[in-house]
């Protein structure tokens, strides 16, 4: 791809034959607002998975934010190094100088540039009128000028957004759709595509004529929510909310109301569900029948069953054994091995180098009563085959030892790595048949009062706890990234720490389960 043509050639010249893109009738009223607040891209992209992440963005709260973690920290640095990498293909590069945040200068600055044909402008202020007091405004990574006619001339600029996603995910291309969108505002005609940069530097053209309807749905529901009174209701989602920096704002108002979210396995379509038979409290669930819930869509018997059985767990405080209609336990004593030696196995890797660098195993000898760790670590991720080779001799040392893990990951992960080093067969498979996944046999067995069945929830219920208590998986992938560019070894011995009581926290719930199961398993009388 060269510097003057970085874009796929096209046939024809000119930009889309889309129709101007409006926001529906009921929801017009674009007027000039001296005042206005305004919509952003990011703001948009945030809405798609949080409406309520939006509305506190744009207005704030009486509580501050949370401070960034490491871990975001590092995707932030990822991204900026992501986004000047691939921008270096586009030269010469214009920006429009303005003062910060004031949008209506940077469009200005903008326009001149368009209207003067610089081939690349990055950082570009698009801009769009106001309703009811908001106003659109989005920055494009990058405009390309291609030829065609405008209000500028014989050219028309298209817009690029740079990320370090390896997917065109959705909410990237209704962000796509926005700019071409404010675009077509700017310079009196739509962009012919709209494109995003990801990861490795592929080129996604997004479609157009297909996400622009979505878009214009998305921003309708968005403006209209931007234009209440209170912030949209509280729902925590683990997986998208863990990093946002309103988390223990909505957190500390979560738990304060008991809401079901914090149940796990209610998602907000099954919450829905749950409003509509006005059950929206724990108590309420816990004596809900199963038989009534069962019909809903996205229930059936079996998740009914475990949404009541969880909500009585939390109103009781108690273990709650999944046991069938002869009180029959789920698990055998051999779906629970105990040997003389057992082994509990914990990875830690790093994505973004697609590397695997540690193997913790911490060795239980009940015989001779001790319990010993070991870190078959690489200390450069040229290392990592020596890693596995060293984790292979450990556990060939005990051949009948079970491996107690938490998850499928570490089991995925032996798999991928014997693939990848030529590890024979006849050695894989009899070792991944010793594996035992303690997370698999705790969500069949047993229903907790605990918000999330993560190992740090479950163990932490037991009575085990981190000797470093922020310490956590993402943290984990900052220490390594720190220790190759520090050569400190304190953010090796950090991650020792973690990946041991990881470990040793898996042997705490396989302890408490073989525990909790004694009575289930004792003979009959």
């Amino acid at each position: 791809m060269s510097a003057s043509y970085p874009l796929p050639r096209r046939v024809n010249s000119g930009g889309s034959q889309l129709t101007p893109l409006r926001v529906p009738p009921e929801r017009q009223g674009f007027i000039k607002h001296p005042t206005a607040r305004w919509l952003t891209h990011d703001l948009l992209f945030h809405y798609q998975r949080c409406s309520r992440r939006a509305f506190l963005d744009l207005y704030g709260t009486s509580t501050q934010p949370d401070p960034p973690s490491d871990y975001l920290e590092k995707l932030k640095q990822d991204s900026t190094h992501h986004r000047q990498g691939m921008l270096q293909r586009y030269q010469p590069r214009h920006r429009p100088l303005y003062p910060a945040r004031d949008w209506q200068a940077g469009r200005q600055a903008t326009q001149a540039l368009m209207a003067q044909g610089v081939d690349h402008i990055t950082q570009g202020v698009l801009t769009a009128p106001a309703t009811a007091g908001i106003a659109l405004v989005s920055r494009p990574d990058l405009l390309i000028k291609q030829p065609g006619k405008s209000f500028w001339g014989d050219w028309y600029y298209v817009p690029m957004d740079i990320k370090l996603g390896k997917k065109p995910k959705l909410d990237y291309q209704v962000v796509a759709a926005f700019h071409a969108y404010l675009l077509s505002h700017t310079q009196g005609m739509w962009p012919e595509e709209s494109w995003l940069a990801l990861r490795e530097g592929r080129l996604y053209s997004v479609d157009l004529v297909r996400q622009i309807p979505k878009m214009q749905e998305v921003l309708a529901d968005c403006l209209q929510d931007l234009q209440a009174e209170t912030a949209p209701s509280v729902f925590i989602s683990h997986s998208r909310c863990d990093l946002c920096h309103w988390f223990s704002h909505c957190y500390d108002q979560a738990k304060t109301t008991q809401h079901l979210s914090l149940l796990p396995g209610v998602t907000p379509a099954r919450y829905s569900q749950l409003q509509g038979l006005q059950l929206t409290t724990v108590e309420a669930l816990a004596q809900a029948n199963p038989r009534r819930l069962a019909p809903l869509p996205g229930f059936g018997e079996t998740v009914a069953e475990k949404l009541i059985h969880q909500a009585q767990a939390i109103l009781h405080n108690r273990a709650i054994a999944r046991t069938d209609e002869d009180n029959r336990f789920p698990l055998v004593p051999g779906q629970l091995p105990s040997a003389a030696v057992e082994l509990y196995f914990d990875i830690e890797a790093a994505p973004d180098q697609d590397l695997i660098y540690l193997h913790g195993v911490l060795v239980v000898n009940h015989e001779a009563g001790s319990e010993e760790f070991h870190a078959l670590l690489a200390e450069t991720p040229e290392e990592e085959y020596e890693a596995w080779q060293g984790f292979l001799a450990l556990v060939q040392r005990y051949p009948e030892a079970p491996i107690y893990h938490f998850c499928p990951y570490e089991a995925q992960t032996a798999r991928k790595l014997a693939r990848l080093y030529g590890t024979a067969d006849a050695v894989v498979e009899p070792l991944l048949a010793r594996f035992v996944d303690m997370h698999w046999c705790i969500t069949e067995s047993v229903t907790l009062p605990i918000e999330s069945y993560a190992l740090k929830h479950i163990a932490r219920w037991i009575g085990f706890d981190w000797r470093d208590s922020g310490a956590n998986g993402a943290q984990s992938i900052c220490w390594y990234n720190d220790w190759l560019t520090t050569c400190d070894r304190t953010y090796l011995e950090a991650i020792l720490r973690y990946n041991e009581d990881d470990c040793r926290a898996t042997y705490w719930i396989k302890r408490w389960l073989v525990e909790f199961a004694q009575p289930f398993w004792a003979p009959k009388p």
